[in-house]
């Protein structure tokens, strides 16, 4: 579902540094590529920290499509109808898929899969924000369903016009499936604005809760964004961090005003002149911890995927090693 346009770790002094150091042959060749609208391939030639920036954004960007799940898997058996239940699994196994087709494109760039999958379970590998978070009732997954996908797909359309081939075309189909996840939510979101006192209070608690990382999403602002232009320039990132939040408060702030439901911000308005939306600052030392390790679900949820990797050990021994000798998982 959701790669945030933050990448966390990255030093950015030294980053300029080894650009310096690149080929200016091979740079500007490159950059002139770029430029021409043309995508880069696996076998193209790039600059190192082209190619790692890439990694990071797109092994996080598979990590939260896999953490993503998390949540919602755990409301399948607590679906509220068989429709709602039918529709939540399907859901769930688009977003394990489009963290394979994810993981897939950061391999083209030359880190193994098992060392994307080491590095989520130590903590060094980042994941969305808003997946530390706890979905509490049913109205959380419609939340989720319309408001958090709506703000990934604001960020995945703009990135699948970007510059590295594979993640770009990864991209288009996942746009394409989340489409369907985000009208499946908004269905449901409005099934229970229009519901009975007790649904829609059930979900204006969700909303309330919600709001906070939901702005968070795109990334701490501008100004603390350094690395920015330099990933613009390359079209690693299509828009700032501001213009991202700024386009997802455009498209669906109104959707949420016209049901009735409120937002928890009383400073939340549009600016007529300027076109921009007016918000209460978001509280980054929050979203910082919590990208870091210290969210509310983050323990439980980094446990939850050891276990999956332990109990499908045996599995992935079977395909690549057939003849080999293997012990199945105790249950």
């Amino acid at each position: 579902m959701y790669g945030s346009g933050y990448i966390p770790g990255l030093d950015y002094t030294k980053l300029n540094n080894s650009i310096a150091q690149e080929d200016p042959q091979k740079l500007a060749e490159f950059e002139a590529k770029i430029e021409n609208g043309d995508k880069i391939e696996p076998h193209d030639w790039m600059p190192q920290q082209y190619r790692k920036q890439l990694i990071r954004l797109i092994e996080q960007h598979a990590h939260s499509e896999i953490m993503g799940a998390l949540p919602e898997g755990t409301w399948i058996t607590r679906a509220p109808t068989l429709k709602r239940k039918l529709a939540l699994i399907a859901k769930v196994q688009d977003e394990i898929g489009h963290a394979q087709l994810l993981y897939a494109a950061a391999e083209t760039l030359g880190k193994p899969r098992e060392a994307m999958i080491n590095d989520l379970l130590s903590g060094k590998s980042k994941y969305s924000n808003v997946f530390n978070y706890p979905a509490e009732t049913w109205a959380d997954i419609t939340v989720i369903g319309f408001l958090i996908d709506a703000a990934a797909i604001v960020n995945q359309l703009l990135n699948s016009k970007g510059s590295y081939g594979p993640y770009s075309r990864a991209l288009k189909r996942i746009c394409a499936e989340e489409s369907f996840h985000l009208k499946q939510g908004y269905e449901g979101f409005v099934y229970l604005a229009t519901g009975s006192p007790k649904q829609r209070k059930m979900l204006q608690d969700a909303v309330n809760r919600w709001w906070p990382p939901i702005m968070h999403f795109f990334g701490p602002p501008n100004k603390t964004s350094v690395h920015s232009e330099k990933l613009m320039k390359w079209k690693v990132k299509m828009a700032s961090n501001d213009e991202m939040r700024n386009r997802f408060l455009d498209q669906y702030v109104p959707k949420v005003w016209e049901l009735g439901i409120t937002l928890p911000d009383p400073n939340l308005r549009k600016n007529e002149e300027t076109g921009r939306w007016e918000y209460t600052e978001p509280d980054w030392e929050e979203f910082f911890r919590v990208i870091k390790g210290d969210g509310p679900c983050n323990k439980e949820r980094i446990a939850v995927r050891q276990w999956a990797v332990e109990k499908g050990r045996w599995v992935r021994q079977a395909l690549f090693n057939p003849s080999a000798k293997y012990s199945l998982p105790v249950a």
